[in-house]
């Protein structure tokens, strides 16, 4: 008889995170996209901004997306995407950490997921193993030790010793930041 039992954790999306950088207009670091694109044409030559909102004082600033980039070598489907400002490449560009990192800022990404786990609660003292996997709404970059916390409910040392143990098996190590779906089994036992 199998009693292999199957877990599905998931980290949804609560918000797109903050995008830190200085303000031009007021001591302010923490800014929002706006939810708009501009785009100017400079003969067949494009540059495509993303606009974000200061959330100290409201002036907008722009992170540039491209460059003098010819019309041509940008596909229709993008540049109608940016020209019609879709909600989804704007999701998408907020979240994009080589552009956070091209343009010299970081993304904060605090108050922007929750762990949401299945129901009803498997016990890790439970004597039968459980596979969990994990999937991601959102790239945010978690510690595995911090959703194994959240999600099992034990403390740090707890997660510690489990995992010392063999008992937690990661495919990740536990100081990680996880930001993609993975899977790791907690093996049968009496206690941690």
């Amino acid at each position: 008889m199998n009693t292999d039992r199957k877990a599905l954790w998931a980290v949804r999306e609560l918000g797109l995170p903050a995008i830190v950088k200085p303000c031009v207009d007021c001591p302010g670091t923490r800014h929002r996209p706006s939810g708009k694109f501009r785009v100017n044409a400079n003969g067949k030559l494009l540059d495509v901004w993303l606009l974000l909102c200061c959330e100290a004082c409201g002036n907008t600033s722009k992170v540039p997306v491209h460059e003098r980039r010819h019309v041509q070598l940008l596909e229709p489907a993008r540049r109608l995407a940016f020209e019609n400002n879709d909600p989804a490449m704007v999701r998408a560009l907020a979240m994009n950490a080589s552009l956070a990192a091209k343009s010299g800022y970081r993304l904060d990404w605090t108050g922007t997921w929750r762990l949401e786990t299945d129901l009803p609660f498997y016990s890790p003292q439970d004597p039968h193993s459980l596979t969990v996997f994990v999937g991601f709404e959102l790239p945010a970059p978690i510690r595995v030790e911090r959703l194994l916390m959240s999600g099992l409910g034990l403390s740090r040392g707890e997660v510690r010793r489990m995992v010392a143990s063999g008992r937690i098996r990661l495919p990740l190590n536990l100081e990680a930041k996880a930001h993609q779906d993975f899977a790791f089994t907690v093996e049968a036992g009496s206690g941690p």
